[in-house]
C-alpha cells in the first residue's frame, strides 16, 4: 500500500491597526484577489468569527456607560472570545489547509489592552498563549497611520462607530505605539504598510506582500496543533 499523503497545513494572516486604518475594506479585497487566485480562504474578524465570540463582541463595543467595562473584563472577554474563534473556527481551518485571514488577533489585544489601558504585557500573553493553546499568526500586517487621520475617518462613519471611538486620542496614540513597538520585536512576522495612503496604493502593497510571502518556501507553519 502506498503511503497517504499529509494534508498540507494552513497558514494563519493577520492584518491589525489602530482605528481608521481601513483593515475591514482592504481584507475583503485580499480574500477576494486570494479567492480568484485558487486559495481556500476563511475571512474572519475578533473579536467574532462564531456566535459565542460575536455575542461577546456586541457586549464590548455597546456596553453601557451605567456599567463601564473594566480593562481587566475588557481582556477576559476577548480572550474568552478568541477561545471560541481559535478552538470553533480558525484551527479546524487551518487543519484543513485553509488560508485564514483575520482582522484583528492577539497584537491587539497586546496594543490595545497592554500598551493603552496599562494591563501587564506578561500576563496578557501568558493568558493568551491559555486562551489559544498557542496559536501564532504565520504573517502580521499592521496598517499604520497618524491617529488624528484614522479618528477622523471613523467620524465621517457615523454609522460604524462603536465604545473605542470614544477614547482620547491619548489612548489611540498609545495603541499606535503598541503596534509600532510589537512590529519592532518581531520583524520576522510583522509588516508594517502606510495606510495613511491612496486605497488603491495600500491595497497593492498589502496584495503584493502577503502573495510574495505565500509563495515563499517555508519548512513549517508557527501554530501547534
Amino acid at each position: 500500500m502506498g503511503t497517504k499523503k499529509q494534508q498540507p497545513r494552513g497558514l494563519f494572516i493577520t492584518l491589525e491597526g489602530g482605528e481608521g486604518s481601513g483593515k475591514s475594506t482592504h481584507i475583503r479585497h485580499l480574500a477576494e484577489v486570494l479567492t480568484q487566485a485558487g486559495y481556500p480562504v476563511l475571512q474572519t474578524r475578533e473579536p467574532g468569527g462564531t456566535a459565542t465570540a460575536e455575542a461577546i463582541r456586541h457586549i464590548l463595543l455597546t456596553a453601557s456607560s451605567h456599567e463601564p467595562v473594566t480593562p481587566q473584563a475588557e481582556a477576559l472577554l476577548i480572550l474568552a472570545a478568541r477561545c471560541q474563534h481559535v478552538t470553533h473556527l480558525i484551527r479546524p481551518a487551518l487543519q484543513r489547509g485553509a488560508l485564514v485571514l483575520c482582522d484583528r488577533f492577539s497584537d491587539s489585544t497586546f496594543a490595545y489592552q497592554g500598551f493603552a489601558r496599562g494591563l501587564d504585557l506578561h500576563w496578557l500573553r501568558a493568558a493568551n498563549e491559555f486562551a489559544t493553546g498557542g496559536l501564532t499568526p504565520d504573517l502580521t500586517v499592521v496598517l499604520d497611520l497618524p491617529v488624528s487621520v484614522g479618528l477622523s475617518r471613523r467620524r465621517a462613519n457615523r454609522g460604524q462607530q462603536n465604545r473605542l471611538d470614544s477614547e482620547t486620542e491619548r489612548f489611540h496614540r498609545k495603541v499606535r505605539r503598541g503596534f509600532l513597538a510589537l512590529a519592532a520585536e518581531e520583524p520576522g512576522r510583522m509588516t508594517i504598510v502606510n495606510s495613511n495612503r491612496p486605497a488603491q496604493e495600500v491595497r497593492d502593497e498589502l496584495t503584493e506582500i502577503v502573495v510574495g510571502w505565500i509563495a515563499r518556501p517555508r519548512r513549517s507553519p508557527r501554530h501547534r496543533s
